[in-house]
Formats: structure tokens, sequence, C-alpha cells
């Protein structure tokens, strides 16, 4: 068996801009490093800056960004749930037009971010939340997600001045972190600081989370996870208070339907009661700086407790394409402004 280690050896990084698949757009392959060095060990736990590279990306254009693992690692960091396909192949290929004899993921594996350098004017908004701000059930590398129609509206409206981050994890809660699936995080609490504050350039934050904190508790997480509308009324004071301290100005979005979902006992009359007590909340005290009525946008007028079939993925929880769009457009630009 391959031996493991803790410490994360990358032999090679090379980025460059993706045409389709895994081949690359001619002539724009770029070697990266670290500190001079093409090699770099990052320690357990830790994040590694690279030098910086100059490539010019296309507005909404995608990156290729290819690293070597000369050996086997004991753990990464890992998106799972990426709804973008990455290519996995035998060898050092980074510098290769395509990668020949991929296996394929859906995830994204040790990669936590690209910072781009723009314009004094320019600014981050990230889109913090659960599995729907993550887009989970949008078409597979279609870029459907609510945040990439954001940010193609952004775009055409003002230009690449404003960038959309999107900080959303499957399964994710605010109170409370994962019970035996790791895949869904920290809670919101914990991360935010890693996920939001500390994004390079960030002016805004729109916040969209809650529906796990009911979901799960009884059906993926003990019962005794139950959360009352205050707690999360809490939760999200919290958050407010913090992207304040750092001037960072911070939207509430409302929680979406979810009546019918196919996610056995993440659905109760008793759990509905709450999420639109927390939406009237979110709607009416004036605590966030502004907000993003997504449950509005994508209900169904005759089934308010449910997502309007056309929008719905068919699990009656997540939205689709369609779905994720209604989300998208129905956000006021002027708020990010």
């Amino acid at each position: 068996m391959p031996s493991v280690s803790k410490t994360f050896e990358i032999g090679a990084v090379h980025v460059a801009v993706r045409s389709k698949g895994s081949e690359i757009a001619p002539n724009t392959d770029q070697a990266v490093s670290f500190g001079g060095h093409a090699t770099v060990t990052i320690p357990a736990d830790s994040i590694i800056f690279s030098d910086p590279v100059s490539l010019v990306i296309p507005a909404d254009g995608d990156l290729a960004i290819s690293i070597y693992l000369p050996q086997a690692v004991l753990g990464g960091g890992i998106h799972y749930a990426a709804e973008q396909t990455s290519f996995i192949g035998p060898g050092n290929q980074v510098s290769a037009g395509s990668i020949s004899a991929p296996q394929t993921v859906t995830s994204w594996i040790f990669l936590a971010g690209v910072d781009v350098e723009a314009s004094s004017k320019a600014g981050a908004i990230v889109t913090f939340g659960d599995s729907i701000t993550d887009g989970a059930r949008s078409t597979l590398d279609a870029n459907h997600r609510w945040s990439n129609f954001f940010a193609a509206r952004l775009l055409a409206h003002n230009g690449p001045e404003l960038a959309v981050v999107d900080a959303g994890i499957g399964g994710n809660r605010i109170l409370h972190d994962a019970q035996g699936n790791i895949r869904f995080g920290v809670n919101a609490l914990a991360r935010f600081d890693r996920d939001v504050l500390e994004q390079p350039g960030v002016k805004y934050v729109v916040v969209m989370e809650g529906i796990n904190d009911l979901g799960h508790a009884g059906s993926s997480a003990p019962i005794s996870e139950t959360v009352s509308t205050d707690d999360l009324i809490a939760g999200m004071q919290q958050l407010i208070l913090r992207a304040h301290e750092h001037g960072v100005k911070i939207y509430g979005a409302t929680l979406t339907p979810f009546e019918g979902t196919v996610f056995a006992g993440y659905f109760s009359p008793e759990k509905e009661v709450k999420r639109k007590a927390l939406n009237e909340w979110i709607r009416t005290s004036k605590s966030f700086d502004g907000v993003i009525d997504f449950d509005k946008a994508v209900r169904d007028p005759n089934h308010p407790d449910r997502v309007l079939p056309a929008y719905d993925s068919g699990d009656h929880l997540h939205p689709g394409d369609a779905g994720y769009k209604a989300m998208a457009d129905v956000i006021d630009l002027s708020l990010f402004r």
C-alpha cells in the first residue's frame, strides 16, 4: 500500500484558462510557484498562498488549476458537492493540454480559492448558506447556481467591479456541526470569519441559512438538536453583529418552502411554523441591512408551503435551474452599490 502523510506535499501546480472538459485554452498555461519554488509542503490544517501569476481571465471564465501530488496524502480540504467535474489522471500532467485517461469527480479537492487582482473600486459579495446556495441539484458543469445567475446579472449591470464568492456548504447549519457527516461542515457561526470576513475585498454578504437547523433535527441529526425560532434569530444576530463590526453590509434571505420533501423526517408542520416565523422576522425586524425574499420568488402561489413545480428540482427542497434563476432575478441590484 502507498505510504500516507499528515503533511500535504505539492509537486507542481499549473493554472490556465479552461476551454472545455479538461482541455485548456492554448497559450494560457502558467506554472505556479511558492516562494519561488515549484514544490511546497503544507503542514496539517494550514493554508499556503502561491506567488502571483500573470494571467488575464475572461469575465465569467473558467480556470483549469492542475495539481500534482507526488505521494498519497492522508486528507485534504474538499468541497464535496461542487456541481462541477474535476479530472484525475496518472502521473504529472499539470502542463498537459488535456488530462489523459482521466477519472472524474464532482468535488473540488485541496484548492481553497483563487484571489484575483482588481481595481480599487472593486469588491466582493459572499453568498453564505447551505446546499441551496451551493447549487445542489443544478445542472452539472452548467454554472446554474443562484449565485452564478446573480453574478451574470451584476456583470451585465455593473461590469466586473463586483465579484460573487459562493460560500455555500450542503447540509450546513447555523448552530450545530455535522453529525457523522463531515460534508456538512462546521456550524455557520464557526466558519463565518474564514468564509466571509477573511475574503479579500468583501463588502457584502447574503445569508441564507437555517432550513437545515429545522430539518436535520430528528432526521439526520438527534432530536436533541431541535432549535426554536428564537435560537435561529439569536444566531443570525451574531452574524449581523460580526459583519457590522468589520464594516460589511449583511442581507438576510428568506428560507424557501420544503413541504413534501423526499427526505424522511425533514419536514413537519411544527418546523414549517418556525420557518414562517423566521421569515417574518427577516422581513420585518430591520435587523439586516436589507432583505432578499427567496421564499416569495419560488413558492407556489396556490400552495405557498411548497416550491412551485416549475422551479422544483424534484426533491421538493432544492430548486432546479429555473428556480435558481428566479431567485437571482428577484435580487434588487441597487443593494450593491
